[in-house]
């Protein structure tokens, strides 16, 4: 039996249930996984249907590439996959097959940001089983939750705060060459930057830099007043202006007032939330708590 999740259709349901039976099939699986929206009951009707298919370790390297395959070929000849898209003009189906290996990124000049803590996020700590809960998964969840180790989360918040704060010291170069799209570009990196750091500095994982911010940083985080900060960042009236300068140095307060280092073994789940301070798990899913790789 499916587990009791808050899909917004009929369809939406019908399609998770085809692909659940589609990758139970094959040996390698570990647990199938509904993720982004849908997980976290955020879903509407014309929301895409995010998966994510969790396969062993030992499966050979090329596995992931082979299922993903045979899935495509799979939903090719489903009637009830395109009825499905049809509903919408953005309605899709995303199935992403990963073999549970989070490998942390070291960004060279320029880098950043990456999808390392949002991969963790939608994929381990936000997603909701679809069948039963697989060992594997248990082990990737006892290893990277409530956040990984101290070391790993002191050495990632160092990379990304000096990624935003020389992003951010690059704008005025840009704008004295009268390059002022090239700094907005530069302004909206520092931006997921600064949002990365945040959770990176509260050990708790993120959904996306690019949207439910709002959600994210009001009812997670429990900051209501820097939110309100955040809008005014990218807010710009004329671009061929000083003013990409004057966001420049408000989102350069902000980092550096939001994410200084935390003391060692800092708390920062808001009270009665579930572990990362995120959405709790919908009932039925084993006591797993709900959820690029997409984000709906």
């Amino acid at each position: 039996m499916i587990s009791p999740l808050r899909f917004p259709t009929e369809f939406h349901r019908e399609v998770a249930e085809l692909a659940g039976d589609f990758f139970s099939a094959h040996a390698h699986v570990d647990t199938i996984l509904v993720v982004n929206s849908c997980a976290r009951g955020r879903a509407v009707a014309g929301s895409d249907l995010d998966l994510a298919v969790l396969i062993l370790p030992t499966a050979a390297s090329q596995e992931v590439q082979a299922l993903t395959t045979l899935w495509q070929e799979f939903i090719a000849t489903q009637p009830l996959i395109h009825r499905f898209r049809s509903t919408g003009k953005f309605t899709q189906v995303h199935v992403d097959v990963f073999d549970g290996r989070m490998v942390p990124t070291v960004w060279d000049d320029g880098g950043g940001p990456d999808s390392f803590e949002v991969e963790i996020g939608n994929r381990l700590a936000y997603a909701a089983p679809l069948h039963q809960v697989g060992t594997y998964f248990r082990q990737l969840q006892s290893q990277w939750m409530p956040y990984y180790e101290d070391d790993l989360q002191r050495s990632r918040l160092a990379m990304v705060r000096e990624a935003c704060a020389r992003d951010l010291e690059a704008i005025p170069f840009f704008l004295n060459r009268g390059l002022y799209f090239q700094a907005f570009d530069r302004l909206y990196k520092a931006f997921h930057e600064f949002l990365q750091a945040l959770f990176v500095a509260r050990r708790t994982y993120p959904l996306a830099y690019n949207k439910w911010i709002r959600e994210q940083v009001v009812d997670w985080l429990a900051l209501p007043k820097l939110y309100e900060e955040l809008p005014p960042i990218l807010s710009v009236r004329n671009i061929e202006s000083p003013e990409l300068g004057e966001k420049a140095d408000a989102l350069r307060t902000l980092l550096e007032h939001w994410t200084r280092p935390e003391p060692h073994g800092h708390e920062t789940a808001q009270p009665g939330a579930a572990p990362n301070g995120g959405p709790a798990a919908p009932p039925g899913n084993s006591g797993v708590t709900e959820g690029p790789p997409s984000v709906s």
